[in-house]
């Protein structure tokens, strides 16, 4: 049984490399020394900073990217049209539930860490020290906050 499983793993990593050397799949390695940091989108506080890993998180399909927020940053209670999958690279990502703020009622996720909150779910968010979280999911992400006065995009 071992040597089956061996032969077959065998196989799918020579078929793999196989495929690259055809240029029939993509092969990308993002290195957090060389990520591109940019601004973060107008819908966040001031102060984020994106990197997008893969795809294009304004389409359709599947994206990956990184924020990377100072300590004490806050996003104000607001919610997502889908599932909102996040996991904690470096820092301390606090996140509560519900449509008021309250830093109080929030659970730590440490570095390491991976949640999940169904879309819809009203939460908010502060972080503790310089903290990089990633995001995955299928596109377009985008963000609604509970008060409207809340929203970046209204402010002038």
């Amino acid at each position: 049984m071992k040597t089956s499983f061996a032969a077959i793993v065998t196989f799918a990593l020579a078929s793999v490399v196989v495929a690259q050397e055809h240029g029939t799949m993509a092969f990308k390695l993002n290195s957090p020394e060389k990520l591109e940091w940019k601004p973060g989108p107008p819908s966040l506080p001031k102060g984020a900073q994106i990197a997008v890993l893969e795809g294009d998180p304004t389409k359709e399909g599947p994206f990956v990217f990184r924020v990377k927020l100072p300590d004490g940053y806050r996003v104000p209670p607001h919610t997502h049209p889908k599932t909102e999958r996040v996991t904690v690279i470096a820092g301390t990502f606090n996140i509560g539930m519900g449509d008021k703020f309250d830093q109080s009622a929030t659970q730590a996720m440490l570095a390491g860490t991976y949640g999940f909150w169904e879309a819809g779910m009203k939460h908010f968010v502060w972080v503790k020290g310089e903290t990089v979280v990633q995001f995955h999911g299928m596109g377009p992400w985008s963000i609604q906050y509970v008060n409207p006065a809340d929203d970046p995009r209204n402010q002038k």
